[in-house]
């Protein structure tokens, strides 16, 4: 199909989503995407842009599609707020619908000026509802996993029912990971995103009759500063980009109307502010690009425009859950309760109608890791022979051994650092089970510390600090709503199966380097207690398909499928 239609006014399109866009004078052109050609009767697709104006700002009138010119009235406007007190246009929605004759309706919402000022309220309040549901216009509730149907992503349920025995696991709710700015539109060419869009996603969710969506919000400048594999496109001092090229539109998108009874949940940045904590300098493992992200503040920055402007569109059904690292990361003394005061500090700088830590749900523990969710043969409580298992190698003097602990425990101290009494925690639980025939059935009679440690724990890797492609893990407890205090849900926010990294180095254009913890012949480091790295072998790039892992996981989970 193809789209077309005239500013008026002279007005140019910056970006564009849905279709592919090209403006020629005041002329647009927008045509299909590979996935998005054939639409059957009834069927419909939504191009949207970002566009500028100078002076006037009149709606297009003369819309035609493929030749024959369109004659349906407009829709409802989208408001889309910013930051500062300026006029920005709002992004246009342009849905296309076939009907069995030739004959072609297209409904437009117009574009709309808006000045918007921000201001802090003094106080921190989640105003929330407790009834289940989906998420109607107006009802923001304590806890978005209960009482709903979560979104499936057909894409990832597509890939694991292709596998021997995936069709177990298959219709498992797992999160969209938006982990570069083409991937807000979708792309064909990829083999770490799918041709699907976030718009795509949203819309199949209304037609799975899902109430809730889970979506991963991963493009920082300078992104995942301490390991390679997960590298990003946006420099670290593209900020202006991060804003106005992956928030904003992501922004507009969720904020569309139609999704309002949809709840949907943003996991934000993974693995970037407790990096700030650990990595950016005076540690053994601190890398010059953390103590970059660190001095410019974009990490900071970055995130408290995305809480506020994420939560800030939509009915009230915008949810957000900030990345809080694992047990293994920021357990100790030494970065546990700075952590807390860093993700503090960053989301009083949220700004909007509902601003600084009012516009954080909760956070999220153990994303795409490893980490157990409870150690069922010892706590940090056991001796042997009258000495604490802190002293361990493998526990290597945490105050936690597991992510269960550990997550209520952060939540109490988030708590006390000013966040609201009712905030949730989630755990994410793809890849912890620790199942098959090398998980313990019992705690070890050894009266040696390490070994009793070690034949004890049910976590297999050969250091906590091993995040790649871990060999023997298994897929753990499936997703649930509420399963203990204080914890919202447990999730699969890393969708079993995506790789952490490639094996050795993967030419690609999606900004993703090589990491050698992702190396199964690699010696290790400091952030390891230079170990081996535990990792499988002939992975592909971080996001890409990797099946052996997938068959692994599936064999060792726990509960077993």
């Amino acid at each position: 199909w193809s789209l077309t239609f005239t500013f008026p006014s002279g007005q140019t399109i910056t970006q564009g989503w849905v279709g592919k866009f090209s403006q020629s004078g005041s002329r647009v052109t927008v045509t299909n995407e590979a996935w998005n050609g054939s639409l059957g009767s009834g069927q419909s697709t939504s191009p949207g842009f970002i566009g500028n104006w100078n002076g006037s700002n009149a709606a297009p009138t003369d819309f035609a599609v493929n030749g024959t010119a369109c004659n349906g009235g407009g829709g409802q406007s989208t408001t889309t707020t910013t930051t500062t007190t300026t006029t920005r246009t709002t992004p246009t929605t342009t849905t296309t619908r076939t009907t069995p004759t030739t004959t072609t309706t297209t409904t437009r919402t117009t574009p709309t000026t808006t000045t918007t000022t921000r201001t802090t309220p003094t106080t921190t309040t989640r105003t929330t509802t407790t009834s289940g549901g989906g998420g109607n216009e107006g009802s923001h509730v304590d806890n978005p996993y209960a009482s709903v149907k979560m979104y499936v992503n057909p894409e990832w349920s597509a890939k694991a029912a292709a596998e021997p025995g995936g069709s177990r696991v298959a219709n498992q709710p797992t999160a969209v990971w938006l982990d570069r700015i083409a991937a807000i539109e979708g792309t064909t060419e990829s083999s770490s995103n799918g041709a699907m869009g976030l718009r795509d996603h949203l819309d199949e969710a209304l037609a799975q009759g899902a109430g809730a969506i889970q979506i991963v919000i991963y493009d920082l400048p300078g992104r995942d500063c301490a390991a390679l594999a997960s590298n990003g496109e946006l420099g670290p001092t593209e900020i202006d980009r991060y804003k106005s090229e992956y928030i904003d539109p992501i922004a507009a998108i969720q904020g569309d109307a139609k999704y309002n009874s949809l709840r949907i949940i943003n996991i934000i940045e993974i693995d970037s502010l407790p990096n700030l904590i650990t990595n950016a300098g005076g540690t053994a493992g601190s890398t010059d690009a953390c103590a970059t992200m660190k001095a410019n503040g974009n990490y900071v920055n970055g995130i408290a425009y995305a809480l506020g402007t994420l939560r800030n569109v939509g009915g009230n059904n915008i949810y957000n859950y900030v990345d809080a690292a694992h047990h293994g990361w920021i357990g100790w003394d030494t970065n546990f309760n700075p952590s807390s005061q860093l993700f503090a500090s960053t989301a009083d700088k949220a700004t909007g109608t509902v601003s600084g830590k009012a516009t954080v749900d909760g956070f999220i523990v153990n994303t795409a890791n490893y980490s157990a969710l409870q150690e069922p043969y010892f706590t940090i409580n056991t001796t042997v022979g009258g000495q604490s298992v802190r002293q361990s190698k493998w526990v290597d003097w945490n105050f936690y051994v597991d992510e269960l602990s550990f997550a209520q425990a952060f939540r109490q101290r988030l708590v006390s650092d000013g966040f609201a009494s009712n905030i949730g925690m989630l755990i994410d639980t793809s890849r912890n089970g620790w199942g098959g025939s090398a998980r313990p059935t019992g705690p070890s009679t050894s009266t040696v510390m390490d070994t009793f440690v070690n034949e004890s724990r049910i976590d297999r890797r050969i250091h906590a600090g091993n995040w790649c492609n871990q060999s023997g893990a298994g897929m753990g407890e499936r997703p649930k709503a509420a399963p203990a205090s204080g914890i919202d849900a447990y999730v699969w926010v890393k969708p079993p199966g995506e790789s952490d990294g490639s094996s050795s180095l993967i030419p690609n254009d999606e900004g993703k380097g090589f990491d050698q913890m992702c190396d199964p012949s690699y010696g290790g480091n400091a952030r390891n207690g230079n170990s081996s790295t535990g990792a499988l072998d002939g992975a592909p790039i971080s996001g890409a398909w990797f099946s052996a892992q997938f068959r692994e996981l599936m064999a060792n989970a726990y509960p077993a499928l």
